[in-house]
């Protein structure tokens, strides 16, 4: 699985200056690529684009929103919780895979996480988590390359 060139960009980045929005997308790595240079050209034009996790296969991107991981996205984003153990109480889930729910998201900078006392307070910089996929019919330069 490749996540896009930006993971990692924001790390640093106080959680209130995060955009808005979180897009996690699966296009070809050529129309990602195309997406980068236009948001960047947006971006230093003054206006506020969207964070974007692109995964050139679209079966690590399904595998990535299970039902049950999806639900702890809604959960975190309505509510953020106090602590890892408080969210899984929540979701009445076992704390050990909340956990790791928790960080596969974390890799993929959808969730992060702040420390209190010895308490990870997980929580989604964003306001909104778009995801798209994209099936296309194969480019004849892509294919020739890809053989």
């Amino acid at each position: 699985m490749t996540p896009s060139d930006e993971e990692g960009f924001l790390e640093d980045v106080d959680p209130d200056a995060y955009p808005p929005v979180l897009r996690l997308t699966s296009v070809p790595e050529s129309v990602h690529r195309r997406d980068v240079i236009e948001r960047f050209e947006r971006w230093e034009a003054g206006e506020t684009v969207p964070h974007v996790v692109n995964f050139e296969n679209p079966s690590d991107l399904r595998a990535l929103l299970t039902d049950r991981r999806i639900e702890l996205l809604r959960s975190v984003l309505a509510e953020r919780p106090e602590s890892i153990r408080q969210l899984a109480e929540r979701l009445d889930r076992d704390v050990k895979s909340v956990h790791e729910d928790l960080q596969l998201f974390a890799e993929h900078s959808v969730v992060h996480f702040e420390s209190v006392g010895r308490a990870k307070r997980p929580f989604v910089p964003y306001d909104t988590i778009e995801v798209s996929m994209e099936l296309s019919v194969p480019d004849a330069a892509e294919d020739a390359a890809s053989a």
